[in-house]
């Protein structure tokens, strides 16, 4: 479990199935789980300069790890720690388009394309793109956007998207849960109207 709030960004690439990461943080161990742009990843090899991570072939289908170049890296929190974003378990949605961005005195608004969930995307409700936790600033038929402030900006790889880029999603999992309990109360009302 994450919570959004990336703790460095580093170049990597892969080799074969493997990805392999800069080693950032010395007391990274064996099997230890690192949200690398919001995808839950094991550290599966560790040598003095790099850390290893097995990419199974669906998550290389259904992410950007392939296609980047520059990772949001945050390791997993401890209980007690503080909650500075909101929950994410690393267990991405799939990927949206970055559409723009546009700045307006300190504030950067980005626009990407609305998700297949659409009913996880509200506006001020909570998203993770490439593993950042965000809130949502406004909604379209087909687009949402978010604004950041110039330390997420430069603190993150978004600021290398250009217009096009692929970029992870996690739906809000209290969100996902709710929406589940909607459906399978409308389920149940569906089937006993059927009796």
């Amino acid at each position: 479990m994450f919570t959004g709030i990336v703790e460095r960004v580093e170049q990597g690439e892969f080799l074969g199935d493997v990805l392999k990461l800069k080693k950032c943080w010395d007391d990274v161990i064996l099997g230890e789980s690192i949200s690398v742009n919001g995808v839950c990843l094991t550290v599966s090899k560790i040598d003095s300069q790099y850390l290893y991570f097995d990419v199974g072939k669906e998550t290389q289908l259904l992410t950007n790890l392939r296609k980047s170049r520059y990772y949001n890296l945050e390791r997993a929190i401890k209980v007690g720690d503080r909650l500075s974003g909101h929950y994410v378990t690393g267990h991405v949605d799939g990927m949206v388009r970055f559409v723009s961005k546009s700045r307006v005195s300190n504030t950067i608004y980005m626009y990407f394309s609305l998700p297949k969930e659409h009913w996880g995307v509200v506006k001020k409700g909570s998203i993770a793109l490439n593993g950042i936790s965000l809130t949502i600033a406004s909604v379209t038929l087909d687009t949402f956007s978010i604004q950041i402030i110039p330390h997420t900006y430069e603190n993150t790889n978004l600021r290398y998207l250009k217009s096009g880029d692929e970029v992870n999603y996690e739906i809000d999992i209290i969100a996902r849960y709710t929406w589940r309990c909607s459906e399978w109360k409308k389920e149940m009302l569906k089937e006993n109207l059927e009796f």
